[in-house]
């Protein structure tokens, strides 16, 4: 029941915006718990890359005392990774387009993460 709910805020999420192509919770042990990616995408990658991505950046912004992580972005030719903590153990990550308006990206990214924290 929660998955089904989780995924529909995975769903509102990819279609809130046109510069959202794909949307994934990651457990913090990397494991999926939901995910709306392209079936060319391995969904066991997602997670690992997700949970290792966001633990080093929690620790970099704890090292360099930067305070407590709120995002760790990634940016490529072909788009944009944006990872944020929905709640203590859940990772959203979303993949956007290089072209994207990353202002309106972030805040349908925050508000679907606090959406997530309460399910998770």
């Amino acid at each position: 029941m929660r998955i089904d709910m989780i995924d529909s805020v995975l769903s509102d999420l990819n279609g809130s915006s046109a510069d959202i192509e794909a949307s994934s919770v990651v457990s913090t042990d990397g494991l999926i718990i939901a995910a709306q990616l392209p079936s060319t995408m391995d969904e066991d990658r997602v997670g690992a890359m997700s949970a290792a991505m966001l633990s080093l950046g929690d620790r970099t912004a704890q090292e360099l005392g930067r305070g407590t992580l709120d995002q760790v972005l990634v940016k490529g030719d072909e788009g944009y990774v944006l990872m944020i903590h929905a709640g203590p153990d859940a990772v959203l990550t979303v993949l956007a387009k290089a072209s994207a308006r990353l202002g309106l990206v972030f805040l349908d990214v925050k508000r679907a993460a606090e959406s997530i924290a309460k399910l998770v």
